[in-house]
């Protein structure tokens, strides 16, 4: 059990590292599964409102939650002030995320007085981690549920209703729970795009990392699971399919599965109407010749690498509990990048780590200019409860920390912007988004080096095709590269 979870009463939402993939969106665009629909039951007039925090992970055990609501008959409102039920599913990884998660809760705990909030749950990580802190310090709370109970919310929401059964409640197991493809969901998000969780939970034992606390043990989806639900994606639209969970690379391992993501994906680009398959989070070990000879000749494969390799100083990879050393990680980058032609690499590194030194951050910094990566995350070292570098010494102050990040930055962004302003004049296939966030007059789409959410995007002059129907989301078209920004790239539709 994890030390209590100090609460801040006032406390404010933190603006996140550039590059990180917290982010956090409530229920509105909601795209029912074929399951989702069916079924009613006496609360189908009991409103849900939901808030979902954290990563695309994250989002993924919502869209179930939602699913499984709608099939036993609640109903959603992307308005929070009519919901009865208010559900946040929270995120718990870094101190951030933490308090933006007690701050959402705060927030919409005031709708107990101001709208029509009856019970309010918290879900998920940090509810799996602080349990019962969280019924203590937030007595706006009335149910907090772990990551091993989200196939039960719609009969927790029942519970949490009844009259004559009203308490404040925990719904906390160990994490076994994994869905399947006949798990009913709703997605959120694009309907041309999804994400499909492979595994849950983690082996490693990285030092700085609470997640195995909150999500357990590594346990796989069977690859035929995977493909049935690829397959029912593709025939509702999707296009894109994006492969998540804590350590893709180790895929299959606990199903007794050898080279298991390679197997994954001589499947998965059998789905007919896939068009782009996106492994996200791929552990710096076991990455066979196989599997990139399979990234390089799979067309439906993007040629993209998320790979965070933390750090690069062989010190701080050793007390970080990382396997390999900087040697290792150079071999395996060229070697990635020599057998994927024209592969984009993302990755992530962590500052302040304790004992991270001026001469082991030098490093990093001269590694980051060299190694020229497309996209890098960076994320500042926080004190997690239970990992075994909360013991460690040497800790570095938090300003410092913000100048290492904020250094690392500024060389990315430069390296960044020279790999976009070599892309001018060249052409590429663009898979259309949508109109513009920044305005109605441009399209947004994205190449297979921009993964969504995180990456940048190609801006297209709607302009370009008044002449004729314009390329709805979803649909690919052929783009020149006209401009560049830092991380955004301007095109123009090619006839």
């Amino acid at each position: 059990m994890s030390s209590p979870l100090i609460i801040p009463r006032r406390a404010k939402p933190n603006v996140l590292a550039q590059g990180g993939r917290h982010g956090s969106a409530e229920l509105a665009d909601v795209r029912p599964s074929p399951k989702a629909s069916a079924g009613a039951s006496p609360h189908a007039k009991t409103t849900i409102g939901f808030v979902n925090l954290g990563c695309s992970k994250n989002q993924v055990d919502s869209e179930v939650m939602l699913g499984t609501l709608v099939s036993e008959g609640f109903q959603l409102t992307g308005d929070p002030k009519t919901a009865e039920v208010v559900i946040i599913n929270t995120c718990g990884f870094i101190e951030e995320a933490k308090q933006e998660s007690i701050n959402t809760i705060l927030e919409h705990g005031h709708l107990k007085q101001t709208g029509a909030c009856r019970v309010l749950i918290a879900a998920g990580c940090l509810a799996q981690r602080y349990q019962g802190d969280l019924l203590k310090e937030l007595p706006e709370l009335d149910g907090v549920v772990g990551t091993g109970e989200f196939g039960k919310i719609a009969e927790i929401c029942r519970d949490l209703l009844a009259p004559k059964k009203r308490q404040r409640r925990l719904w906390i197991s160990q994490p076994p729970y994994l869905y399947d493809e006949l798990a009913p969901r709703i997605r959120l998000g694009k309907a041309h795009s999804a994400y499909v969780k492979i595994a849950e939970g983690c082996n490693r034992n990285c030092a700085f990392c609470a997640i195995p606390l909150m999500r357990g043990k590594q346990r796989s989806r069977p690859i035929e699971s995977i493909v049935a639900e690829a397959r029912r994606l593709a025939a509702d639209g999707v296009k894109e399919i994006n492969l998540i969970s804590q350590d893709t690379i180790n895929y299959g391992v606990d199903l007794g599965l050898r080279q298991g993501l390679a197997s994954l994906l001589r499947e998965l680009v059998k789905v007919k109407d896939l068009r782009w398959i996106r492994p996200f989070y791929l552990y710096p070990q076991q990455v066979t010749d196989d599997l990139l000879d399979l990234y390089a000749g799979e067309e439906n494969i993007t040629k993209y690498i998320d790979m965070p390799l933390q750090h690069i100083n062989d010190r701080m990879l050793k007390r970080m509990h990382r396997l390999g050393d900087r040697a290792a990680i150079e071999r395996l980058v060229e070697r990635i990048r020599s057998r994927i032609p024209g592969v984009t690499f993302r990755t992530a590194f962590i500052v302040g780590f304790p004992g991270e030194t001026e001469a082991a951050f030098d490093e990093l910094k001269r590694y980051v200019g060299e190694a020229e990566f497309d996209r890098v995350a960076v994320f500042l070292y926080s004190d997690e409860e239970d990992t075994p570098a909360v013991a460690f010494d040497d800790k570095v102050d938090r300003t410092l920390m913000d100048e290492r990040r904020n250094e690392l930055l500024a060389i990315q962004d430069g390296i960044a912007a020279a790999k976009g302003r070599a892309k001018i004049g060249s052409h590429m296939k663009v898979m259309i988004e949508g109109p513009s966030e920044e305005t109605e007059w441009l399209l947004e789409g994205r190449h297979e080096g921009m993964a969504p959410e995180i990456d940048g995007v190609v801006y297209l002059n709607e302009d370009e095709v008044q002449d004729a129907p314009g390329p709805g989301p979803g649909e690919f078209v052929n783009v020149e590269i006209t401009d560049a920004g830092t991380y955004d790239l301007v095109g123009r539709i090619l006839k």
